[in-house]
């Protein structure tokens, strides 16, 4: 057998074995103990541990996404975790070296937040749920490489990007400017868009304020156009909503910078705003600008009233969604500017809908085409002008629902189409438009061709503690100057307790005061740290070699192991951490860290998993949510819950949705309990069993008794089985090495043979080729089935029984590790050598098939014939079947044959 090495330190030698001493007299599955004993037999011989060595294997990189090390696992990391250890277990038994690393995502604000919470050092909290959740990931049999194992809040970690900023910072790529931010007037510190709730301070409850302070950014949209264009190379390889989201937004769009002059205080500039819409230009009836805009700042100078205004808008959070749901207000400022083609004068507002960090602060209006624009003219009495063609009946329907609703109907007319009221530029459509009034316009120096981006600048200041910190100092000489690469790392304090009141670091002398790089006079330290995913955009590249002191990524390693083969984790990371590791992978690439121009060959988005909630609301309006083992529950007879009540009380309790696992629904399940209750692999096998990978998982905890039972049902075949052996006096040394006589083989064990056969093919197929990672437990699920049914008479039936318990077992330790490996074991075989079974092409050939005979539709009869048989031979021998020839009591009309399928003979009657 291909897959079948002798284990060395087995004693079967060529004596028969005994069942007493393989399962330790017990005949019983107890996953509890052959659970630890697996583990600790991988980590005493460091199974999984692989060299950046060269190697005659060919490489596979398999990594999820790492944990934030919250304390606990949760369903969601079981199986996700599960998934790539089942490729990985996959790829190894296919003769890859295989790399499965894992790390932790050390730095965020949940740390400082529970730091504040619980006045401990986030780094103390932050080091003990590492050290507990990876006890619970090795409870899961991962075949995790933990020598590469890394946080990255340790400073042998975050130097190498403080490193890399540095080398940004030299090329230009790295930049320093004002940005507009969350501000919380009472706790002193900024707030990320999540921290604003209702317009206030999630923790002060005070109005927050948009506040411009210095950040540092990364030019990620020097990169725009090459993350945009190797989309195109993953097609086929990542998820297409993945793509289509980070398409969206990248955001490339063609349109055209619009000047619009004006005189100030003497001095003449023009009021710059970009549009894709050009084509409405002569519509523009208003532009409007951001509170913190040299118009708007202008205008405060001037009247105290615009003043108010501009500081009102400065409150409130300056995420974009938050924006858009906000209502718009604004005011006239009492300016105007030029309109470059008709040279009209142009009102100027400020509005609290145009952000001074988004483009030029400053946007053209045109009402009449701009649904955010027609809201605004509408509730401040603007002129609305029409400008495209609009057709007959447009906003009829529009019209009507506003009607019927009783709500004002919006009336923009968003399409392109021909332009209207526009002078010499009437009857031309969008692109005849677009090239019209650039010609006029270009020469003039009033507009350009221009390509624009969604996307803006990474800014990765955060001013919190617990993050890696930003390797600047400020000198009031000098300015900002970089910290010298060998005075690297800069090392974050760990014993700090926060308040939530301001960075801490800027209280911290000792950190704070140190001498300028420059002019060697007394500086300070920059005390904003890195945005988090700053952290998790490289980490996948350090685990190629996470011990080397001279460099953040070896070359020869990267090369071996990059990009990663197979990336897992959720689809919520679609965007923004996805997108900051592919730019991260080009910033690499670029320093000649790294080859290739992605870091991720390959993704799979894993669906989440959900469960039924149980709650009441309360005579406040609140709601109490309760834990499903608090419930008692009734089930229809499809299983669905029709009635559930409080044990504590006895009264009923509302059936609520199935919905994510969370906290706040107290509908989680402790993988821990359920991994005490029913073993390890039984909860790998439900968690990849239940649904496809990608799609969301259901969880019941009476459906955890069906891979259960599948388990010790696997288990109580391979103990009959062995006991067989020994009634037979059989050596597994014989059974494991010589070949299968397979002359002569009844037909039972012909069919045993193929169902095995198939199913090596079937399961090698969908994990290799179709990354379907459920049906394979169905299909051993069905040769369980066989070999259950199967009885051996003789020596031969006992070795095709052999062959196909065997290779059950190594295909189903993938899945089931602990006990695959341990049967196997059992019978001889030594699991660090184990390959993935060959399928014997002559096995599934079918030397009979089995055909129905049916008269007059009826089935009357089966016959075994060999595989396409004669047409007029199987009508012969359908008719002298003793049980079919009793109900032919007529003429037979007809004859119909399906090949290799069945006879079904047509009787008058």
């Amino acid at each position: 057998m291909s897959n079948a090495v002798t284990a060395d330190q087995s004693n079967t030698n060529n004596s028969p074995i005994s069942a007493h001493d393989t399962f330790n007299n017990s005949n019983h599955y107890q996953p509890q103990l052959i659970e630890a004993a697996q583990q600790a037999k991988w980590a005493s011989d460091k199974r999984y541990e692989v060299g950046n060595e060269p190697s005659d294997k060919p490489s596979r990189y398999m990594l999820s996404m790492f944990p934030y090390p919250s304390g606990k696992l949760h369903m969601g990391h079981v199986r996700n975790y599960t998934i790539s250890d089942v490729l990985s277990r996959y790829y190894r038994l296919k003769g890859f070296e295989v790399m499965q690393p894992m790390g932790w995502d050390g730095f965020g604000l949940p740390a400082e937040n529970a730091a504040i919470a619980n006045q401990t050092p986030p780094a103390a909290w932050t080091f003990a749920n590492i050290d507990n959740m990876r006890a619970q990931l090795k409870l899961l049999g991962l075949s995790i490489d933990w020598s590469r194992e890394f946080a990255t809040c340790s400073p042998e970690y975050y130097q190498w990007e403080q490193w890399l900023f540095l080398q940004l910072y030299k090329k230009g790529l790295v930049y320093k400017k004002l940005s507009t931010v969350n501000w919380d007037p009472i706790d002193n510190t900024v707030l990320a868009n999540e921290q604003v709730i209702d317009g206030k301070g999630w923790r002060s409850g005070a109005p927050v304020e948009k506040r411009d302070i210095p950040m540092y950014y990364f030019n990620i949209t020097d990169y725009a156009d090459e993350l945009l264009d190797d989309l195109d190379q993953l097609e086929g390889h990542w998820p297409s909503e993945v793509l289509t989201m980070q398409r969206n937004w990248i955001g490339r769009s063609s349109g055209m910078e619009v000047h619009f002059p004006y005189e100030l205080a003497g001095q003449e500039n023009t009021l710059d705003v970009f549009t894709t819409r050009p084509d409405t230009l002569m519509g523009v009836t208003y532009v409007a600008v951001a509170a913190e805009h040299p118009l708007a700042q202008y205008a405060s100078e001037q009247d105290d009233v615009i003043a108010q205004f501009c500081a009102l808008c400065k409150k409130g959070s300056v995420a974009e969604a938050d924006l858009a749901k906000a209502e718009k207000i604004g005011m006239d400022t009492g300016l105007t500017v030029t309109h470059p083609l008709t040279g009209e004068e142009v009102p100027v507002w400020v509005a609290n809908y145009v952000l001074m960090s988004y483009g030029s602060g400053a946007v053209m209006a045109v009402p009449a085409h701009d649904e955010r624009d027609y809201e605004f003219a509408t509730k401040y009495n603007l002129p609305i002008k029409q400008v495209i063609d609009i057709p007959n009946g447009y906003f009829d329907e529009i019209e009507a629902d506003a009607k019927a609703n009783d709500t004002q109907a919006n009336l923009a007319y968003t399409e392109r189409n021909t332009l209207v009221n526009s002078g010499e530029f009437d009857g031309l459509d969008f692109e005849q438009a677009f090239d019209a009034m650039l010609n006029k316009l270009e020469p003039q120096e009033l507009a350009k061709k221009k390509i624009q981006y969604r996307l803006r600048d990474w800014g990765v200041s955060r001013q919190r503690y617990w993050g890696c910190p930003i390797p600047m100092v400020n000198c009031e000489h000098c300015g900002t100057v970089p910290v010298e690469e060998q005075d690297l790392p800069v090392v974050l304090p760990t014993d700090v307790v926060p308040d939530g009141r301001g960075n801490p670091l800027k209280n911290i002398p000792e950190f704070v005061n140190t001498t300028c790089p420059k002019c060697g006079n007394p500086a300070e330290r920059e005390t904003d740290t890195f945005d988090t995913f700053v952290e998790s955009s490289w980490y996948y590249a350090r685990f190629a070699s996470p011990n080397d002191t001279q460099n953040m990524v070896n070359k020869s390693a990267a090369n071996k192991w990059l990009p990663v083969d197979q990336y897992i984790g959720g689809v919520e990371h679609a965007v923004m951490h996805l997108l900051y590791a592919r730019f991260f992978h080009k910033l690499m690439r670029d320093e000649n860290l790294v080859s290739g121009n992605e870091p991720f060959a390959n993704l799979m988005t894993q669906g989440m998993v959900l469960a039924g909630t149980f709650y009441r609301v309360n005579a406040d309006g609140s709601t109490t949510y309760y834990f499903a083992e608090d419930i008692d529950i009734e089930f229809d007879e499809r299983g669905q819950p029709i009635k559930a009540l409080l044990k504590a009380d006895g009264q009923p309790v509302t059936i609520g949705k199935i919905e994510k696992m969370s906290k706040s629904k107290n509908n989680g399940v402790d993988p821990q309990l359920t991994i005490d209750k029913y073993g390890a692999d039984t909860v790998r096998l439900y968690t990849l069993f239940t649904a496809p990978a990608d799609q969301t998982l259901e969880w019941s905890d009476d459906a955890l008794k069906g891979p259960y039972n599948f388990v010790k049902k696997v288990w109580r075949i391979a103990t009959e089985h062995i006991q067989a052996l020994a009634d037979a006096n059989l050596s597994l040394d014989s059974l494991n090495n010589d070949a299968l006589n397979t002359d002569d083989l009844s037909k039972e064990a012909k069919n045993l043979r193929r169902k095995t056969h198939e199913t090596i093919a079937k399961i090698d197929n969908d994990l290799g080729d179709r990354l379907a990672l459920n049906t394979p437990v169905s299909s051993l699920m069905e040769l369980s089935n066989e070999l259950a049914s199967f009885k051996a008479s003789n020596e031969q039936d006992l070795r095709v029984q052999h062959e196909a318990l065997v290779d059950l077992l190594t295909m189903l330790s993938v899945y089931a590790p602990h006990v695959g490996e341990h049967l196997l074991e059992a019978l001889g075989l030594e699991s660090s050598a184990l390959t993935y079974p060959a399928v014997d092409e002559n096995a599934l050939v079918q030397d009979t098939i089995t055909m129905v005979v049916q008269v007059n539709g009826k089935m009357r009869g089966k016959m075994d014939v060999a595989p396409n048989s004669d047409p007029e031979q199987l009508k012969v021998q359908a008719r002298t079947m003793e049980s079919v020839a009793k109900f032919i009591t007529g003429d037979i009309k007809k004859e119909i044959v399906v090949p290799n399928k069945l006879v079904n003979i047509v009787v008058a009657g």
